[in-house]
This record gives C-alpha cells, structure tokens and sequence, in this order.
C-alpha cells in the first residue's frame, strides 16, 4: 500500500488506464473489464483491476491537473511497478481540423506549468509519447473505422485563464488541443523508464465553441476507452 492507493502488492497490472474522473474508470471496468475488483476509493479515486480479452488490466482515476496525476502515476510507477500506462481523457480542441468526439492521440507535450522548470533546474525538457504505443493507438483506432488525429497537445496548469485567447499562440505553433496532464505523465513515464500515451476525446471546441455535457464525459466516448485497452495490451 502506498500513501494515496489502497492497493497491496500485485494488485494492480503492469498496464493501465488513466481517465481523470474516477466515475470514468468505474465505468470502464464495468462495461469493458471481465470481474473487475476495485483496489482503491481512497479519496473517491477508484481503481479496478479485471481482464480485457484475457489479459490482465487495470484502470484507475487520477484526478484533474499534473498535480493530482504526479501524486497518482509516481506511485504506480515506483510502488507497484506499472509499465504500460495510457491517459484516456478529455481535451479542447484548438484547430478547426478536428472535430467534438473526434480522437487525438499526444504525440508530444508542451506545457505552461513550472513543474518541469523546477524539476530540470530552469532548462527545457520535451515530454513526448511512448511511439509503440502511439503506433499502436493509432492501428487501434483505424481498424474500428475511426481517423484519430496525431499531433501535440499542451497541458494546462489552469483551467480558467487570464487572456481568454491565450490558446492562440499554441494554436499558431502547431498544438491541435489543450488539456491538462499529459505533459507530466510522458516526463515521469520517461523517469521510470516506462510507457505512456494519451488518447483524448475532444470534448469541447475552443475555435468553434461546440461543447458536450458532463453527463457524456463521464460514460460515453466509448471508442477511446476500447482504443486505449487495446493500445496497453499491444
């Protein structure tokens, strides 16, 4: 047991996925895990352990910024020795390229937060994704019919910003949508010397100002949580 997961040893797969809402993963073990057994409701931050196609696989929420996800994936990846792991998030989309519901798969990470300036002593570091898994998201994604977008994201310290264009210049240098983790999860992937992706559902539009509701972010978008299972297991 580690201080934020109630799971003892061997509890937890060497694959798994990461929604930020627990109400997310608890809707992913019950819809696409065979005899999920819930290791951890500390803090209402549910994970599941169970079997997708025979393989052993867990899920897990971590929570909203790099903040909440840091104190999750450290643990997992230092105490219980998870390899393989694959954010299934929500994301805003900054190109009129894609569209709401339409999948992005990270292949890189800038960001806005400091964390990463503290952590390498004021120099850059560029988080990028597991290619393995990026590949194999993406052949995922193909096979059942969709057209997932490859491209960076940048994940945000906040939600609710000062300059309400600020996305903008992200925008203009490439970045296809916005959200709030993924950089800190491909640097500390790369810590461990493990895995990671993420696979992200637009959820809302900041060119178009299309949106979905919380209700949908909750249990639907059920192509990036069955993309996502087969990207872990690849």
């Amino acid at each position: 047991m580690s201080i934020h997961i109630a799971a003892a040893k061997g509890d937890i797969a060497e694959s798994i996925l990461l929604p930020g809402d627990p109400l997310r993963a608890k809707s992913i073990a019950e819809n696409w895990l065979e005899e999920p057994v819930r290791f951890n409701e500390i803090r209402n931050m549910f994970g599941y352990t169970g079997r997708y196609k025979g393989a052993r696989v867990s899920v897990m929420g971590t929570g909203m910024g790099m903040p909440s996800l840091s104190i999750y994936a450290n643990e997992l990846l230092r105490e219980y020795g998870v390899r393989r792991l694959v954010r299934v998030g929500t994301c805003g989309g900054l190109t009129d390229k894609i569209k709401v519901r339409e999948l992005v798969l990270a292949m890189a990470a800038s960001t806005d937060s400091a964390v990463n300036k503290v952590r390498f002593k004021g120099m850059d570091y560029a988080p990028t994704a597991s290619y393995r898994l990026l590949s194999a998201a993406y052949e995922a994604a193909k096979a059942s019919g969709l057209s997932p977008h490859v491209g960076p994201v940048v994940s945000s310290d906040s939600f609710y910003t000062e300059d309400p264009d600020q996305w903008k210049l992200w925008a203009r240098f490439g970045v296809i949508a916005v959200e709030m983790e993924t950089a800190e999860l491909y640097t500390l992937a790369a810590k461990f010397g493990a895995e990671a992706l993420a696979i992200l559902t637009v959820s809302d539009h900041l060119v178009t100002g299309e949106d979905t509701p919380t209700s949908e972010r909750e249990t639907r978008f059920k192509a990036m949580a069955e993309v996502g299972l087969k990207t872990v297991l690849s």
